[in-house]
């Protein structure tokens, strides 16, 4: 009998212990825990190709691609991968909607070095130039400021980009992006919205296009540019020499760098838990009574 006893005990605690949140995960505090960790990242991002360095190394470094920064970061809450490397932006929109995780210090983030976004065109496109000119223009009025500061900050929000009403006699301009990324672009009331999309709104202003969206997974974008079948690439692309060996780049537009999401530990140890573990604890003392 006592040994029953005892046996249901070392289950219903072990399951007090899973409901509180206890884990196991390797703790990442910065760069030199990468080593041996499970790392996500969203396909064909910077944070992938950065990753993948560590791959095959004699700790055991995994990394799991996914086909949205959103997956990747869900499989971080359920204990599936230990961190994710993602830009800075997407980081901070992610973590202010889950208080459970958290970015790692900014002088840690510094070792993963700082990238610049541009607009990916076809090889020698007449396009590049114009885009360019746009570019300059937008910067010097205050506009891609301005467009920035709309979905960042105190002010996120409050100084929304408006298609201007002005002739389009240039025809559609294609651009090909990755709806994943807030918040450079991302889906709201099922229109794809975003620094880049206000960005794109405000080069086809300047030009005389219209502008059409297309969504597509995120190594798809090049190729699409490449090939013809998009105008530009636009989705936080930052300039690489791989990717310069396919397409040309515009200007750089802002700039950006890769960062860790990771559990919060405070978080962790917050009255949740604890109440679940507690919660764990009544429901084995309830079944001691009974036996």
């Amino acid at each position: 009998m006592k040994k029953s006893v005892f046996a249901v005990l070392a289950v219903l605690l072990l399951a007090a212990l899973f409901v509180g949140g206890v884990s196991a995960e390797k703790v990442i505090a910065g760069v030199d825990d990468l080593a041996g960790a499970k790392i996500g990242v969203q396909i064909g991002t910077t944070g992938h190709i950065y990753a993948t360095t560590y791959e095959g190394d004699e700790a055991g470094t995994t990394v799991t691609p996914y086909n949205k920064g959103a997956d990747a970061v869900q499989a971080l809450k359920t204990n599936k991968i230990d961190c994710v490397i993602i830009d800075n932006l997407p980081a901070e929109s992610f973590v202010s909607k889950n208080p459970d995780l958290m970015i790692l210090d900014s002088a840690l983030d510094d070792e993963l070095g700082i990238e610049t976004y541009a607009i990916a065109l076809k090889k020698n496109s007449e396009l590049t130039a114009k885009i360019n000119d746009a570019l300059a223009k937008l910067e010097a009025d205050g506009t891609l400021d301005q467009i920035k500061l709309n979905y960042i900050g105190d002010d996120a929000g409050t100084m929304p980009y408006v298609k201007k009403d002005v002739e389009r006699p240039n025809g559609v301009l294609v651009m090909a992006t990755n709806a994943e990324f807030p918040p450079y672009e991302y889906y709201e009331g099922g229109v794809v919205v975003g620094i880049d999309a206000d960005i794109a709104q405000a080069i086809c202003d300047e030009l005389g296009y219209e502008l059409k969206i297309t969504d597509m997974g995120f190594d798809a974008i090049i190729p699409a540019v490449e090939s013809g079948k998009a105008d530009v690439g636009i989705a936080g692309l930052s300039v690489t020499e791989d990717r310069l060996k396919n397409v040309d780049f515009s200007n750089s537009y802002t700039t950006a760098k890769q960062v860790i999401i990771v559990k919060n530990p405070e978080a962790a140890a917050s009255p949740a838990p604890i109440l679940g573990l507690l919660a764990g604890l009544g429901v084995a003392a309830l079944a001691l009574r009974r036996l």
